[in-house]
């Protein structure tokens, strides 16, 4: 008998096992990967820390987060500055003084607000509907087609104008020459890749890897006095509401004789035309910090968005208007149960950053301490 059956070896449950096992509570994990480490799983290849499932940066503003992660590893100073391809043209990420002064040959931010705001007025947006009237209304229609519409369109699968206009609000937009994407006090990448903090926050658990809980569920379940499920919400309960809908991704990986590809970590791919999002460069997360002699290899990933079916898997919830009418239903079912807690992207169907995702987990332990005490 085990306290506590953790479903899913991903940061979410890492996290809340790492505190559990601090109170000495028994936890079994149960992994269908052959792997722990969910999403954020790094590999070494040729001395190369490879971010299998898409490129994982660390940041936050919060300094108890930024101290909980530091335990488990030591961080270097990366920053985040990913580069816009657009056929034959090139732009710095976030927008900034330096994508308006390339788009439009302006110079100060009076001249590139001038610039907006006139194509704003032209494109006649009052209360934004959509991402595509949100996106205009934010950086004017030059950019929007140019860096915004293909990318978007084939990240979601569906046009702009189909989507909900929160999503363009995780972008942000600045009059600075600044080229670093996020706006949080604290970023990097912990030396030697994720994994090991993973590794380090399971240490003491029995860890069971390439088991599926839904194949074993009936014995699994009779194993622990309480679940932790990271998986999808509607799965769990059989979908018996139907299903809601995610968007997944493919990764193409490949290892290159030469020493650096294309230069910085990430580059996206904003034309439509181009089936992949972005090309991620791996070892541009460490530059700087990897020791001896230049590596003369590189890893490069293409990242393709792909629909979501059942058995594959999935990376992204559709947060619009009828998926999160479906969740909320789920949602209630999960409240009325005594037996399980839902936690990470999926359990709680909303995207997670990494630095949310350990604040979750921090929050769901200290409920679950609460719990304890008051029985």
């Amino acid at each position: 008998m085990y306290d506590y059956l953790i479903v899913g070896a991903g940061l979410f449950g890492a996290v809340f096992a790492h505190e559990m096992r601090k109170m000495g509570k028994r936890i079994l994990v149960v992994e269908k990967r052959s792997h722990i480490g969910g999403n954020i799983y790094t590999e070494n290849v040729a001395g190369i820390n490879v971010h299998k499932y898409g490129a994982h940066i660390f940041h936050t503003s919060d300094q108890a987060i930024w101290d909980y992660v530091n335990q488990f590893s030591t961080f270097n100073r990366f920053t985040n500055s990913p580069i816009a391809r657009y056929r034959d043209e090139l732009y710095n990420l976030p927008f900034n003084m330096n994508t308006f002064a390339k788009m439009w040959g302006v110079y100060t931010p009076a001249q590139a607000k001038k610039k907006i705001a006139q194509q704003v007025k032209e494109a006649g947006i009052g209360e934004p509907k959509n991402l595509e009237e949100q996106a205009i209304s934010m950086v004017g229609q030059d950019i929007y087609e140019k860096l915004v519409k293909g990318y978007t369109g084939k990240q979601w699968g569906r046009p702009c104008s189909e989507l909900p206009s929160f999503i363009i609000k995780r972008l942000p937009v600045r009059f600075t020459y600044d080229n670093n994407y996020f706006n949080d006090k604290y970023q990097g990448i912990p030396v030697g890749g994720y994994t090991q903090i993973v590794e380090k926050m399971l240490e003491g658990c029995e860890v069971r890897l390439n088991t599926d809980f839904f194949a074993h569920r009936g014995e699994l379940e009779k194993q622990a006095k309480r679940i932790l499920f990271t998986g999808m919400i509607d799965e769990y309960y059989g979908y018996c509401y139907g299903e809601l809908a995610y968007r997944s991704l493919r990764f193409e990986t490949e290892m290159l004789e030469e020493e650096n590809h294309q230069g910085n970590a990430v580059v996206n791919y904003t034309e439509y035309e181009i089936p992949y999002t972005r090309i991620i460069e791996h070892k541009h997360f460490e530059f700087g910090c990897q020791q001896g002699t230049p590596n003369p290899r590189t890893v490069i990933t293409r990242e393709y968005p792909a629909a979501w079916k059942r058995g594959e898997e999935p990376y992204y919830p559709m947060n619009d208007e009828e998926n999160n009418a479906l969740y909320k239903k789920y949602r209630a079912l999960a409240d009325a149960d005594q037996q399980v807690i839902f936690g990470g992207r999926l359990g709680l169907y909303r995207y997670l950053d990494m630095h949310v995702v350990i604040a979750e987990a921090l929050r769901c332990v200290n409920a679950e301490q609460s719990r304890i005490q008051e029985a």
